[in-house]
């Protein structure tokens, strides 16, 4: 359903909001996107790129016109800065969690008068999630072991997941290496400075999502030191592309954990 309520020209300066607003119908209201938007693709076909993630065009984006440009976290406190000066509303989110991707996802529904779709679609997430949930615990109660799990978000240096990631790696059945570096909200607060103490945590996967690089697993097989790690004697090395897991909104509650929990359950069955 159109609705006059709420901005009518609307910017994202990152993926997640782009992807939602498509979800919910309104994608009319989006005059311009990230360039490192992909999802949805029609996107990129349909609307103007006007940012990458810690820079913008700030005159393209005026030029645009817009009532209201969404951002996410500290990292675009300049960007935002500059458009505020300029006396455009902006609205940046700093979601970490699943549960503050949620709030995320329901507050811009709320702001283009879809509070009720938006909050059905986040309802009908949650079942999802508590059905893989589920299904771990099913597997866990035929004996299943669950697996510890390695996700490198990026590689030289590593870096090791963020929270939402480490979350949503649980919810799928596996237990995240470093859990304790996952509260960090900045990568270079996750940095694991060395790498054998990653091979002493001994993984049972490794998971890549290079933020965009191509991962690649035999590159992390052929590390010195590495090849007495569970998950590299396994062969369990597998890539989730960083669009599908690293953005904070609605990939990375559905594509994102759907993957980790085919890759973990078919690691249960086989190896727990």
């Amino acid at each position: 359903m159109t609705t006059t309520l709420g901005p009518q020209r609307i910017v994202c300066l990152t993926e997640e909001t782009t992807e939602w607003l498509y979800l919910l119908g309104q994608e009319s209201r989006i005059v311009g996107i990230s360039g490192y938007t992909v999802r949805p693709r029609r996107a990129r076909e349909e609307k103007p790129k006007v940012s990458a993630f810690l820079s913008a065009k700030i005159d393209k984006i005026l030029a645009l016109e817009p009532d209201c440009v969404f951002g996410f976290s500290d990292l675009q406190a300049d960007i935002a800065a500059l458009l505020i000066r300029a006396g455009v509303q902006v609205t940046v989110f700093n979601q970490r969690s699943v549960d503050e991707i949620h709030r995320m996802l329901f507050q811009v529904a709320a702001m283009v008068g879809c509070a009720e779709a938006g909050l059905a679609w986040i309802e009908a997430n949650r079942a999802q999630l508590d059905g893989i949930r589920q299904q771990v615990q099913a597997l866990q109660a035929s004996g299943k072991r669950r697996p510890r799990v390695f996700f490198e978000e990026w590689d030289e240096p590593h870096i090791s997941c963020i929270r939402w990631v480490s979350e949503l790696l649980g919810i799928a059945g596996g237990d995240d290496i470093f859990p304790e570096l996952a509260l960090m909200p900045l990568g270079k607060d996750r940095i694991i400075a060395a790498g054998a103490e990653i091979v002493r945590r001994n993984p049972d996967i490794i998971i890549g999502s290079w933020c965009g690089k191509k991962f690649r697993p035999e590159k992390v097989a052929a590390r010195a030191g590495w090849q007495d790690v569970a998950a590299v004697k396994t062969g369990q090395l597998f890539e989730i592309k960083s669009a599908d897991i690293l953005q904070p909104g609605p990939a990375a509650l559905t594509d994102g954990v759907a993957q980790m929990h085919r890759i973990v359950s078919a690691w249960m069955h086989e190896h727990g």
